[in-house]
């Protein structure tokens, strides 16, 4: 399994993403589920997948395929951010025809869904949820964030934390603590990170890091997170309706 989160902000999108497959309690490997597609000074696209690892790869190794074949339409020659996630769809729909009914005859459904979102010179940065079937819908002001994956262990804290107004830093930091809750309630999401965060306009990737076991920032807030969450439970009154 996995857990992707991705946030667009009035600073730009931030991206996170783990990098956990697992097939089993003894077939736990580490596989990275964010891929970058850049042009510098012209556009950034991210994309983010959870579901069938051999599926997956396909849909990006495809992608990549496309944009090395000058005149092929591409990510990077799409006009725009939403035809630029119609050709992800379009790739997506491409691997099920050649696939799918393979993977039914062995028993394994087609299972993907990705998270896709960046900037085009000239336009806003937008972000978008595709699914399995190549459809997708766009992130606006009152649903500013997509998760994908093991969503509901991170989902509380981005419901109360993720508003207009904050700063890429802030947004980060909110996506680690809804990944450091899900790897806290679910063994099948796991260190290391891939953590993104693009800043408007600036059509060039130039805040990317990837989070291990021994990264002291994740380790500090992880620990601070524990420790106040138990400090304002303490603090709480007990219940007094039978008092």
């Amino acid at each position: 399994m996995t857990y992707c989160v991705a946030v667009r902000s009035e600073a730009g999108l931030v991206f996170l993403s783990d990098s956990r497959t697992n097939a089993g309690v003894d077939q736990i490997s580490t596989f990275r589920k964010m891929h970058v597609f850049e042009v510098p000074g012209e556009r950034v696209m991210v994309l983010l997948t959870a579901g069938n690892l051999a599926v997956s790869q396909a849909v990006a190794s495809g992608l990549r395929v496309q944009m090395q074949n000058t005149g092929e339409k591409s990510l990077a020659s799409a006009g725009n951010m939403f035809s630029a996630a119609k050709i992800v769809g379009e790739a997506v729909r491409k691997v099920h025809e050649r696939d799918a009914e393979s993977l039914k005859a062995f028993g394994s459904d087609f299972n993907i869904s990705m998270i896709f979102g960046g900037q085009v010179k000239d336009e806003e940065p937008r972000l978008f949820n595709v699914y399995a079937a190549g459809n997708f819908i766009e992130a606006t002001k009152e649903t500013p964030y997509f998760q994908i994956g093991e969503s509901k262990y991170g989902k509380p804290i981005l419901d109360r934390v993720i508003e207009g107004g904050l700063s890429l830093d802030e947004v980060a930091k909110c996506c680690l603590i809804s990944m450091d809750s899900t790897i806290k309630s679910n063994l099948s999401v796991g260190l290391p990170l891939d953590l993104l965060c693009y800043e408007r306009d600036a059509l060039a990737v130039k805040r990317h890091t990837l989070i291990d076991s021994k990264d002291p920032y994740f380790a500090s807030i992880r620990g601070k997170w524990a420790e106040q969450l138990r400090s304002v439970f303490n603090a709480l009154p007990d219940p007094q309706y039978w008092k």
